[in-house]
């Protein structure tokens, strides 16, 4: 397991509060991606670094068993101009591992690495862990998501 340094970034997007109880999250998320697609929420925010989506799980109640807050969102160079409805943060730099899920999205491949990582022993921080939606993931058939993980 390599250790990564990940500096502070800001993300501004639309977010959900959900838990992973009684398949709550698996409503919540995807109804905020698609939400998001819809709405067209990434052309909407104004300094974008790129056009990469993150996927940001935050405000952990406890661990990932618990309540926690899913920002989905682009990294933006400053937080001065949020647009009305949606969600700016910033998140300090930190620890992460780093795990890739790749295959078919419609294959849930994103879900089935996310329950590897619950089954593998990291010691968690539980303070943001993400998906970076990049170049790689355009490709929905056969893509490949980063998906960082917090550690203490």
């Amino acid at each position: 397991m390599s250790i990564e340094t990940i500096p502070s970034f800001h993300v501004i997007g639309i977010s959900v509060r959900t838990t992973n109880e009684n398949g709550q999250a698996m409503q919540d998320i995807p109804a905020l991606w698609a939400r998001f697609m819809e709405e067209q929420v990434a052309a909407q925010i104004p300094g974008k670094i790129n056009d990469e989506l993150y996927c940001i799980y935050t405000d952990y109640e406890k661990d990932h068993t618990r309540p926690y807050t899913t920002l989905l969102g682009c990294r933006v160079t400053s937080l001065e101009q949020i647009p009305k409805g949606m969600t700016g943060r910033t998140f300090t730099e930190g620890n992460y591992t780093r795990f890739t899920a790749k295959g078919n999205l419609a294959q849930g491949i994103v879900n089935n690495e996310w329950i590897k990582i619950w089954d593998t022993l990291l010691n968690r921080a539980f303070t943001s862990d993400f998906e970076v939606y990049g170049a790689k993931s355009v490709n929905p058939e056969n893509a490949e998501v980063d998906i960082f993980i917090a550690l203490k």
